[in-house]
């Protein structure tokens, strides 16, 4: 049934495709400039007054693409190269990381960030989340604790051996039969403290499931996430440091990224509850100042940059 509903996707996404295409060729045999609307998307709340959910989903606006302009002609050009490069995986059902995408035309592409602007336009252009296209990423992630499930054939039994890591897996719509025998879902930021965790056989004293996107968390760990918390929901908690790394690392999983915006009711965790060190406690509980450490300038400026609203144009 799931290979029938991707087959039908697939040939839904190459209509949608030639469709563009098609739109943009009349529009320039016809000598006139293709226009292509961009919507934006955004994750934050902007009335003040209310409380805030941090749910909308709806386009808050849109880019206009023109070959008028000099500064979108190279944009056109890359987000065409890797519409056509999308075209061929879905055509023979294959899949690409980002990274491969980038060396198909490196010299054009230039940076890589350039490809994964394409890559969200035609997400957005098309209406579908990333992996539909067949572009995926390179798993990053680490789980372990009770828990057992298929992925494309291949077994992973953390049941039998709690304290073991695994990778998590890259297609997510792929994992089958999922079964745990936990009570909760704890995601730990760093790598260091997962494995601190497996050292200390966290898992074997604690009936749960440990997860790590080793920093800021890729696609896969948040499907995957996702994916635990809708099909076995549990509670799940979020252990992150004091700083604004920290926090913006909860907020990409509870609410999902700013780059990836137009995706994020289907990524985001909003039930994840934050688990650690509260900015109060140092006052609350009379903490040592020595056991604090000052927040540096490229922390304030981050904070800054990410957590202010945008101002009003």
């Amino acid at each position: 049934m799931e290979g029938i509903r991707s087959s039908t996707r697939s040939r839904d996404l190459l209509r949608k495709i030639k469709e563009f295409t098609l739109s943009i060729l009349e529009d320039l045999s016809e000598g006139l400039s293709p226009l292509i609307f961009i919507q934006s998307f955004r994750t934050y709340c902007t009335n003040l007054d209310s409380i805030c959910s941090c749910r909308s989903n709806k386009p808050s606006g849109h880019e206009i693409l023109t070959f008028q302009k000099e500064s979108h002609v190279h944009r056109i050009d890359v987000l065409l190269r890797v519409l056509l490069i999308v075209q061929q995986l879905l055509q023979e059902n294959k899949h690409a990381s980002k990274r491969d995408i980038y060396y198909m035309h490196p010299l054009i592409f230039s940076d890589q960030s350039v490809v994964d602007r394409a890559i969200n336009d035609i997400c957005i252009l098309l209406q579908c989340s990333r992996h539909n296209l067949n572009v995926v990423s390179v798993g990053n992630g680490l789980v372990m604790g009770w828990l057992r499930f298929f992925e494309a054939g291949r077994k992973f039994d953390c049941i039998n051996s709690p304290n073991t890591a695994h990778t998590v897996p890259v297609l997510v719509e792929d994992v089958k039969d999922l079964v745990s025998a936990a009570l909760y879902i704890l995601v730990v930021e760093k790598e260091s403290v997962f494995q601190r965790l497996e050292n200390d056989k966290f898992c074997s004293k604690n009936r749960c499931i440990v997860i790590t996107g080793r920093g800021y968390p890729d696609v896969p760990t948040r499907r995957f996430l996702r994916l635990l918390v809708d099909k076995l929901c549990l509670p799940v908690y979020c252990l992150v440091d004091c700083d604004p790394y920290g926090f913006d690392i909860l907020a990409t999983y509870r609410f999902g990224s700013m780059q990836m915006a137009y995706d994020a009711k289907f990524l985001r965790v909003p039930q994840i509850q934050w688990l650690g060190a509260f900015p109060s406690d140092s006052e609350n509980y009379d903490l040592p100042k020595q056991c604090l450490l000052p927040l540096t300038i490229e922390g304030d400026t981050y904070s800054k940059d990410q957590w202010l609203p945008p101002a009003p144009s």
